[in-house]
């Protein structure tokens, strides 16, 4: 039985200790290429500073935070912008792809090939103890690495343009995810990471 919907829209990605599917592309009214090129135009993006092992550091991307509640993570609060128009056409496709509800998105803004994102779970008390994450991708390919957090197993995905990744069960008690910076040129990319906070 598919973990995720009834149709299996969502292909299941073997993974223990969690639970992990995902769908190639994800159908909308715009291509992927003016999705892209609207997101990066149309957000109000920020280049944070967040509190890592202690230290201060700016995030080597570009974000936003959109939704219906703040989030707080790495010693920063986010207060979200509401959705706009776009976003909310996005979301309506991501929940129906999933079969669950989102009220929040986190958007990261890769620029090139230098932009990255660390090895982190999204364990946050406010997403509740087995959260869902809806990742989906507009741009250039990145590799999305998940590493278990006691057996050191290591799984990598490339995420294409339209692609949509759903992170679910005990995934996130269990592994960190993350993107590393890349030799290899790499254009513009914006991945949105939707959320529920409780």
């Amino acid at each position: 039985m598919d973990l995720f919907t009834p149709d299996a829209t969502l292909m299941t990605i073997p993974l223990e200790d969690g639970a992990l599917a995902m769908l190639a592309q994800l159908p909308l009214s715009f291509s992927n290429e003016q999705v892209l090129a609207r997101l990066i135009a149309e957000t109000d993006w920020r280049c944070e500073l967040v509190t890592v092992w202690g230290k201060q550091h700016r995030q080597p991307r570009l974000t936003a935070w959109h939704g219906e509640a703040a989030y707080a993570y790495s010693g920063l609060t986010l207060v979200p912008l509401p959705f706009s128009a776009l976003l909310l056409e996005i979301k309506a496709a991501v929940e129906l792809a999933c079969d669950r509800r989102f009220n929040s998105v986190l958007l990261n803004y890769y620029r090139d090939q230098h932009d990255s994102m660390g090895m982190h779970s999204d364990d946050e008390a406010e997403l509740g103890p087995e959260p869902a994450i809806a990742s989906l991708s507009f741009g250039a390919t990145r590799t999305f690495i998940l590493r278990h957090k006691t057996t050191r197993r290591t799984l990598k995905l490339d995420l294409t343009s339209g692609s949509l990744l759903l992170m679910a069960g005990s995934t996130q008690a269990n592994w960190s995810h993350g993107m590393n910076k890349q030799s290899r040129p790499a254009g513009p990319r914006v991945n949105l990471t939707f959320r529920n906070i409780k």
